[in-house]
């Protein structure tokens, strides 16, 4: 692997994390409850994908053992992002998106438990790092957004560990069947969970099947399109490059975008003050030392340096 394929991936990384960035204010934007919001923006990236010959091609080439790996890591997706827009309607936009750098250090833990690579006690020593940087964005929440933050953090868990999966299943398989296949699988297991979701979480929402109208249509369709269809498969691109860790680390800049963007927008300015901007400034200098000695880090897998280039993600 060339410093220069590493440079790329990660400005593939920072690139996705920007676009993810607008999800969290397009799920507060969009009024639909969690459950059929995270439905349909599954749906429409499966459809949408479904359209293009080269999807089944891939499909055709992909072992059964392989279809059925991606299949339960779309099903792990499918509760992320379930749990995810479930926190920002018991919070804000704010609050949820920070919640997401919690993924680093379970990462951490998680990756050389399903990768089968040695503990690196300083990946972990940094992903605790960036945790004070966290909780100093957060700052005090109302009692009234506590259960948000758990979702959340439950929420973070499912990030690490479809982020290990997805780092131990990368090959040669083409990006977009990649994420026609893990997408349209969490489409189905919402489909399947619907009906007692209500009865576990019932804030989620009552049922599946809400048409959208109005702007929700035009919210949902930028949030199926331009944040999740390209910066997902261009993620799974970087991640033949990068090591989970070192890409979930990066993500860490999403809550910062987020909060921008939520202030701005919908002026959730509680968390803009001085402990704000420290938080901003211990988490940047841990991304982007992390991402300095990605640079300069042999490869943790050998089997994934003799891979050729990937697939563009359009042709």
């Amino acid at each position: 692997m060339h410093s220069s394929d590493t440079t790329r991936a990660l400005w593939q990384i920072h690139f996705c994390v920007l676009l993810w960035g607008f999800t969290a204010i397009l799920g507060k934007l969009i009024t639909l409850p969690a459950l059929p919001l995270v439905w349909w923006r599954m749906l429409l990236v499966a459809v949408a994908l479904a359209l293009l010959p080269k999807v089944w091609r891939g499909l055709a080439t992909m072992s059964v053992r392989t279809r059925l790996a991606y299949t339960g890591i779309g099903a792990l997706v499918a509760l992320h992002w379930l749990t995810f827009y479930g926190a920002i309607k018991l919070s804000n936009a704010s609050v949820a998106a920070t919640c997401m750098a919690f993924a680093t250090p379970m990462t951490a833990l998680l990756e050389p438990l399903l990768t089968r690579q040695r503990f690196r006690l300083g990946d972990f020593a940094l992903g605790l790092a960036s945790l004070p940087g966290i909780w100093l964005v957060v700052g005090g929440v109302p009692a009234g957004m506590h259960t948000g933050i758990l979702v959340g953090v439950i929420s973070a868990f499912f990030v690490a560990l479809f982020g290990s999966l997805n780092k131990r299943m990368v090959d040669g398989s083409d990006p977009l069947t990649v994420t026609a296949l893990e997408l349209g699988a969490g489409a189905l297991t919402l489909t399947l969970l619907a009906p007692a979701i209500p009865l576990l979480a019932p804030s989620f929402g009552d049922t599946l099947l809400v048409l959208p109208e109005g702007m929700d249509i035009l919210w949902l369709l930028v949030l199926a399109l331009a944040c999740t269809l390209l910066p997902y498969a261009l993620y799974l691109v970087a991640l033949r490059h990068l090591s989970a860790f070192t890409a979930q680390l990066s993500v860490n800049l999403e809550p910062i975008y987020a909060i921008f963007l939520a202030a701005l927008l919908f002026q959730e300015q509680q968390d803009l003050h001085v402990r704000f901007y420290i938080g901003v400034a211990i988490i940047l200098i841990v991304v982007f030392a992390q991402g300095l000695l990605a640079s300069r880090r042999k490869p943790a897998h050998a089997e994934l340096a003799g891979i050729s280039e990937a697939h563009q993600i359009a042709e």
